[in-house]
C-alpha cells in the first residue's frame, strides 16, 4: 500500500493506494493548531488505515512548505506553527518508518502527471490557486524538486511586466514586495470584487455579472502575464491548474488567447487544463512521492 497524507491548514486528508494507483480508502480530520497535535493526529490517521485495510504501507506527506536542505527543518509554510519544525524525523520516529515528505504543489504535480490532466505530456506545470498560489514541475514523470528544494515556487517572483499603477506591489508576507502570490491569491481577487456583483456559493465574482467582470477581468490578465513568465522560461507542454481559484470556467477560454501576447514566440501550443483530481491531487500525489 502506498498512504498519501494532505497537511492543509484546516484538515488532514488520507488516501491509500493499491499497487495499480486504485484508491482502496479515504478519510479526512480537522487540523490540529499546533505541532504534537498534528504528529499525533497523521499517526493515528496511519494506524487506523492499516489496521483497516490489514497492512502496513509507505507514507508520503504534502505540506505548505517545504524542508530546508541545509537544517532538515520546515520552512516557508503558511501555517506557521509548522515552520522550524523537525516534521520527517518526527513522523518517522512516530511511524516506525521512513516519511518522504513534498510540498503540496509538489504532490498536485505529480498526480497530474501521473493520472490527471498532465497524464502522458512530457513536461507539467501544476499551479495552485488558492489562499496562496505555488506549482510544481513534472519534466518526463519525475518530479523536479529543485537543488534548492525551490521547483515551482513561481508565486514569490515579482509579477512581470507591471504597470505603473501596478509597482512596486503589495507587501507580501515573505517580505518582499510584489509578489505573485500577492496578486494571484484568493484574497486579493475578493479585495479587487468588494461590492462588485454578486458571489458564487464560495464567494468568488460571478462572470456573467457585469459589475463583477473587471476584477475577473484583472485577475486573468495578471495570471496571463505571470504563466507567460514561466513559459518563457520552462516551456511546458501542459499548465494544470488546481485550487479553489481553478474552478473559475473562463480562465480556460480566456488565458490562451492572452498568453501569446507575452510569450515570445511565434506560436503558443501549451494546454491550460483543469486538475483532473481536484482538491484530490494533493493527497495522490502524497502517495505517489514513493
Amino acid at each position: 500500500m502506498r498512504i498519501g497524507i494532505d497537511l492543509g491548514g484546516t484538515k488532514i486528508e488520507v488516501a491509500v493506494l493499491d499497487p495499480a494507483g486504485a484508491v482502496r480508502l479515504r478519510r479526512r480530520v480537522a487540523t490540529p493548531p499546533e505541532y504534537r497535535g498534528v504528529i499525533a493526529a497523521i499517526a493515528g490517521l496511519v494506524a487506523e488505515v492499516e489496521t483497516e485495510l490489514g497492512g502496513r504501507g509507505t507514507v508520503g506527506v504534502g505540506i505548505p512548505g517545504s524542508l530546508s536542505p541545509a537544517t532538515g527543518l520546515v520552512r516557508g509554510a503558511n501555517s506557521t506553527w509548522l515552520n522550524g519544525g523537525r516534521l520527517d524525523a518526527d513522523l518517522a520516529a512516530a511511524l516506525d518508518r521512513e516519511v518522504r515528505i513534498s510540498n503540496d504543489a509538489n504532490c498536485l504535480a505529480l498526480s497530474e502527471a501521473a493520472d490527471g490532466a498532465g497524464a502522458g505530456a512530457s513536461s507539467v506545470f501544476a499551479v495552485i490557486l488558492g489562499t496562496g498560489v505555488g506549482a510544481g514541475v513534472v519534466i518526463g514523470g519525475r518530479l523536479l524538486e529543485g537543488f534548492n528544494r525551490i521547483g515551482g515556487e513561481w508565486g514569490h517572483n515579482p509579477l512581470p511586466w507591471m504597470t505603473q499603477a501596478e509597482f512596486p506591489g503589495p507587501q507580501c508576507w515573505c517580505g518582499q514586495l510584489g509578489c505573485i502570490e500577492r496578486f494571484l491569491c484568493g484574497p486579493a481577487l475578493a479585495a479587487d470584487a468588494d461590492g462588485e456583483g454578486a458571489r458564487d456559493a464560495s464567494g468568488l465574482p460571478i462572470r456573467s455579472d457585469p459589475a463583477a467582470r473587471g476584477a475577473l477581468s484583472r485577475h486573468t490578465d495578471l495570471l496571463a502575464r505571470a504563466l507567460a513568465s514561466v513559459v518563457n522560461i520552462l516551456d511546458p507542454e501542459v499548465i494544470v491548474l488546481g485550487g479553489g481559484l481553478s474552478n473559475m470556467a473562463h480562465l480556460y477560454t480566456e488565458l490562451p488567447v492572452l498568453l501569446p501576447r507575452h510569450v515570445f514566440s511565434d506560436v503558443v501550443r501549451t494546454r491550460i487544463v483543469p486538475a483532473r483530481h481536484g482538491d484530490s491531487s494533493g493527497v495522490l500525489g502524497a502517495a505517489r512521492l514513493w
